[in-house]
C-alpha cells in the first residue's frame, strides 16, 4: 500500500517546551518555595534555565540514557529538570520521598542513578542514604548558595550555582521519539518497587489526551493548582500539557495542609485542581474549622480527583459549597497515568444533582488512545451493560509492556492488554466503576461485595473522617465485611448509629458485620488506603457473629 506524503517528526518533550516558549512565553509558573516565598516566572525562563540545566549535565558527562534523580517537590526547578533532562535525551527519575528510606535506596540503586537532585525538605533523608548510593556521582541540593544548607553529604552541589556557570545557548538534540524519557516506581506494597520507563512519544500523545476536551480539557485560559505530585507519575502529565495548551500552573511546594492549599486557590485566582482524596479532606476540614465561605472566596470551576475512588459525598461538598464540578478520573502508574476521565453526556444535561452524582461517582469513559476490557477469572470477555463484574484489562500507546530491568513474565495477556489489578463494570455508555482491586474484593457465600462502595457510602456520614473495608473470617460466609472508621475531631458515633445509616444506602447482605474505630489509618506513599496494613493490623480480629 502507498506510505502517506506527510513529515515524520519525532515526538520529543523538548518540542512541548520550545512550543511553549514560542507562542506562550509570558504565561506563568507560580511555586511556593521550600525556602518560603512564592516564585514567579514564565514558560520562557523555564525554557532558558533548562537549557542551561542540559548544559551543565553535559559538562559533567551525563549521557543519552543516564538516570538522573530527583527528591522534590512541585515547583518551578523540577519543571526545569523535567525538560532539561529528558530534553538532552537523559532519564528523569522522579522519586516519592515518601517511600521507606529502604525503599529509596532500593529504588536509586536499581536504576543507578547518576545525579541526585533533591529539595531542602530532603537533606536529612538524602544525608542518611548518601553511602549506600554508590553509582551516584553527585548530590544536587534545589537551592541558591544563601540557602545551602550545613551537612555531610559527599559531593555536594547548589543547583543555582550548577546552572548559573553555563549559557542557556543550547540546541536540542533529535532522536528516535521511543527514547526513554522518564521513569517511576510503583508504591510496591507487595514486595519491591517496580520501575515503569515512560518514553518521549508516550508521553507526548498522553499530554495530547490530557489537553482534550473529552479528556481533562485542559486550556490557556485555565489556572491548574497541581496539588497532585511532580514525584509521582509526572502529576498526571501536567507539566507537559500546560507547555502544550498555555496553562497557567501553580505549584504548591511542601505545603499540603488545608490552610495552604486554600491560600493559593484564593490567592492566585485557580479555577482547575488535581490531587488526591486525602488532601480533599484536608481542605475540606479546613473549610470546616474555619467556617470559611468558598463560593465567595474562591474561582474554582473544576477539581480533577485519582488515585483513589472519590466519594459521591466529597463530589456533593465541591458541587454546593465551592460550585466547582468533580471530573473523577482513574489510571496507575503503568499507564501514565491517564485512563478514563469521567466527563458528561449530552443526554445528562437534565439531570438533577443527585442524578449527576450517581454519574460522576464512576471513574469515567476511556479517553482516545486506552482500550479496555472487563474478563471473568478465565479470560472470558464480560459484557459492557453495568452490571458484570470482572478484571480489568487495559492497552494503549501510552501503557506499560513490561518493568524496567525485570526479567520475569509479561503483563501482557496474549493480545497486548495489561492487567489492572481492578475489578470494575462497564455500562452501555462506556463509563467504568471500580469496584474494587483483585486482591481487596471481598468474597462473600460465592458472591462479591464492593469495600469501595461499602467506603463511600459510610464517608457520606457526617461524623465520618475516613473509612475502610476490608474481608474478616466467617465460618460460614468465608468472609464477610468489616467498616473500620476514623471519627471527625469532637464527633461521637457508635457502631449501631453507623450501620443504621447505611441501611438502605446498599444491599442488605453488604451491611458490615461490625464496625471498628481507629485514631488514623495506614496509607500508602501515594496517599491511597494501604489495605494489606490493615488487614494486619486486624488479622487476629474476630466478627461477634462468628466467635
Amino acid at each position: 500500500m502507498p506510505r502517506g506524503l506527510m513529515q515524520d517528526r519525532p515526538l520529543l518533550i523538548s518540542s512541548l517546551i520550545e512550543h511553549a516558549a514560542r507562542f506562550h512565553p509570558q504565561a506563568e509558573i507560580v511555586s511556593r518555595t521550600t525556602e518560603g516565598p512564592i516564585h514567579r516566572c514564565t514558560y520562557a525562563d523555564v525554557h532558558c534555565r533548562a537549557k542551561q540545566l542540559a548544559n551543565a549535565l553535559e559538562v559533567r558527562g551525563v549521557g543519552p540514557g543516564d538516570r538522573i534523580a530527583t527528591l522534590a517537590w512541585n515547583g518551578y526547578r523540577h519543571m526545569e529538570l523535567y525538560y532539561g533532562v529528558s530534553g538532552m535525551g537523559a532519564v528523569l527519575h522522579t522519586i516519592n520521598p515518601r517511600l521507606f528510606p529502604e525503599q529509596i535506596e532500593y529504588i536509586v540503586n536499581h536504576a543507578e542513578d547518576q545525579f541526585l537532585f533533591f529539595d531542602l525538605s530532603f537533606v536529612p533523608l538524602v544525608e542518611r542514604l548518601a553511602q549506600a548510593l554508590p553509582t551516584v556521582r553527585g548530590f544536587v541540593v534545589m537551592t541558591d548558595r544563601e540557602h545551602l544548607p550545613e551537612c555531610s553529604i559527599p559531593r555536594l552541589l547548589c543547583y543555582e550555582e550548577l546552572i548559573g556557570a553555563q549559557t542557556s545557548d543550547y540546541q536540542w538534540p533529535q532522536f528516535d521519539e521511543t527514547t526513554a524519557s522518564s521513569l517511576c516506581y510503583t508504591s510496591g506494597t507487595t514486595g519491591n518497587p517496580k520501575g515503569v520507563l515512560y518514553s518521549h512519544r508516550s508521553s507526548v500523545l498522553h499530554s495530547w489526551a490530557a489537553c482534550a476536551t473529552d479528556g481533562l480539557a485542559i486550556g490557556a485560559g485555565e489556572t491548574a493548582l497541581l496539588v497532585v505530585p511532580m514525584f509521582h507519575v509526572n502529576a498526571w502529565g501536567m507539566p507537559y500539557a500546560g507547555a502544550m495548551c498555555g496553562a497557567r500552573l501553580v505549584m504548591p511546594g511542601p505545603a499540603l495542609d488545608g490552610k495552604s492549599v486554600y491560600q493559593l486557590l484564593r490567592d492566585e485566582k485557580v479555577t482547575l485542581a488535581l490531587g488526591v482524596p486525602t488532601v480533599w479532606l484536608m481542605l475540606l476540614q479546613y473549610v470546616d474549622t474555619e467556617r470559611l465561605t468558598p463560593k465567595d472566596d474562591l474561582c474554582l470551576r473544576r477539581v480533577v480527583i485519582g488515585g483513589s475512588s472519590a466519594p459521591r459525598a466529597m463530589s456533593e461538598r465541591f458541587e454546593t459549597t465551592f460550585g466547582a464540578f468533580v471530573v473523577h478520573a482513574w489510571g496507575m502508574t503503568e499507564m501514565s497515568p491517564l485512563g478514563t476521565v469521567c466527563n458528561l453526556l449530552p443526554k445528562h444535561g437534565g439531570y438533577t444533582l443527585e442524578q449527576r452524582l450517581a454519574v460522576q461517582e464512576k471513574q469515567g469513559r476511556a479517553v482516545y488512545g486506552v482500550e479496555m476490557k472487563i474478563v471473568d477469572d478465565d479470560g472470558a470477555s464480560l459484557p459492557h451493560d453495568g452490571m458484570a463484574s470482572g478484571h480489568l484489562l487495559v492497552r494503549g500507546p501510552w501503557i506499560t509492556c513490561g518493568y524496567y530491568r525485570d526479567e520475569g513474565s509479561s503483563p501482557l495477556d496474549e493480545a497486548g492488554f495489561f492487567d489492572t489489578g481492578d475489578v470494575a463494570t462497564i455500562d452501555a455508555d462506556g463509563y467504568m466503576q471500580i469496584t474494587d482491586r483483585s486482591k481487596d474484593v471481598i468474597k462473600s457465600g460465592g458472591e462479591w461485595i464492593s469495600s469501595i462502595a461499602l467506603e463511600n457510602a459510610a464517608i457520606a456520614h457526617p461524623a465520618v473522617a475516613e473509612a475502610a473495608v476490608i474481608g474478616a473470617p466467617h465460618p460460614k460466609w468465608q468472609e464477610r465485611p468489616l467498616l473500620i472508621v476514623v471519627r471527625k475531631p469532637g464527633q461521637a458515633l457508635d457502631c449501631e448509629s453507623m450501620l443504621q445509616f447505611l441501611a438502605g444506602k446498599v444491599s442488605h447482605w453488604w451491611l458490615p458485620d461490625d464496625v471498628a474505630f481507629v485514631d488514623e489509618l495506614p496509607h500508602t506513599a501515594t496517599g491511597k488506603l494501604h489495605k494489606l496494613r490493615l488487614r494486619e493490623m486486624f488479622r487476629d480480629y474476630r466478627l461477634p457473629n462468628s466467635r
